[in-house]
């Protein structure tokens, strides 16, 4: 189904390309700006079974998508100053911003590089109990899993499944039937005890494996003086907040903030909602954002920024860098606004 998905979205990227509906459609959909969103930047891997590759983009991408951007003359910004011009309507010049979730590593060792070449900022999104190096990447771990068995044993409710994992095709059919499992259970303490069952039976070490991909707290230090880079907050665990009780919710955005803060000595004024979908984040955790202390909240919605997005600064929707769709052709689609538009049903996204 996911595949099936995959290559919908693939026909209709190519589609608004070859016909070239995009330029025709640039004026109207445009908007003011984008929020670019990435998670892992590094060299393409070499296994066939990668079902975490759409949070994946190489560094060239980056770099074309960089370039495509300054060839066509719009501004790369920092999000206190997109922040700044929503608030201000400062609007004469089309803007965009890059944010990367999580705190990995391959952030600074092949994003950083690549965005200073053209002087461009971006956040860097952190849950602290990953740059602690307890936290628990599970959509990784759940890779790792898969990866290193050719039948997975699982408990599911009554049902006791053994799922093929022994060619990489029924390996990504066992990864997203648990994966869709797991995003599914009721509160983030089920999730994290079926997943560290399952590491636990598999030999996988989570927390090893936050370390190994991760940014620490050191780490993170020798960055805050990098005048490109903005340090932002992701929660404490990285967890679903709209499961939470509103008391946990706002736990997880307040103290991630104080804690990275202590950390680092910087303020930290922007967030990004873990998931970042209309399941994990709606107006409850818009306003709790806000409550905390944030000016600025992004999602995973897909959309281009408006002038009407300023009266929703903490509902702020992002552009997905997607690993999936690594084609330069496809960048005078995306700053067109046409994707997201025929992903929204041509609606403007703010903070229903």
């Amino acid at each position: 189904m996911k595949y099936l998905r995959n290559n919908v979205i693939r026909v209709g990227l190519e589609a608004l390309y070859f016909s070239g509906a995009h330029h025709l459609l640039r004026p109207l959909l445009s908007g003011v700006g984008a929020i670019f969103m990435l998670h892992q930047v590094r060299p393409p891997r070499e296994a066939e079974f990668q079902p975490n590759r759409h949070l994946e983009v190489a560094p060239d991408f980056l770099r074309a998508t960089l370039d495509h951007l300054r060839s066509r003359d719009i501004d790369i910004i920092s999000m206190d100053e997109v922040h700044e011009r929503l608030v201000q309507g400062k609007f004469a010049r089309r803007f965009a911003a890059f944010t990367l979730d999580d705190g990995y590593r391959d952030n600074r060792d092949f994003a950083l590089p690549v965005l200073r070449k053209f002087d461009a900022p971006c956040t860097i999104y952190v849950a602290s109990d990953f740059a602690e190096g307890v936290g628990r990447l599970w959509w990784i771990a759940l890779e790792a899993v898969i990866a290193k068995t050719d039948l997975v044993e699982v408990q599911i409710g009554n049902a006791a499944l053994r799922l093929d994992a022994s060619t990489a095709q029924a390996k990504q059919a066992a990864y997203d039937r648990l994966h869709d499992w797991l995003r599914a259970l009721p509160g983030e303490h089920d999730l994290q005890r079926e997943i560290g069952a399952l590491c636990a039976r598999y030999g996988v070490d989570m927390p090893a494996l936050c370390r190994e991909l991760c940014l620490s707290w050191d780490e993170l230090k020798a960055l805050v003086d990098e005048p490109l880079l903005t340090i932002g907050a992701h929660t404490i665990t990285h967890c679903n907040l709209a499961r939470q009780r509103e008391e946990i919710a706002a736990q997880e955005m307040a103290v991630s903030k104080v804690r990275i803060e202590a950390a680092l000595g910087r303020p930290v004024q922007h967030f990004a909602y873990p998931y970042g979908d209309r399941d994990a984040a709606g107006e409850r955790e818009f306003t709790l954002a806000a409550t905390s202390g944030f000016k600025t909240a992004v999602t995973t919605r897909p959309g281009m920024l408006f002038a009407e997005n300023a009266d929703h600064p903490t509902a702020l929707p992002r552009v997905s860098l997607n690993g999936n769709y690594q084609d330069a052709r496809i960048l005078p689609v995306l700053t067109s606004g046409a994707a997201t538009a025929m992903w929204n049903g041509f609606r403007r996204i703010a903070a229903a």
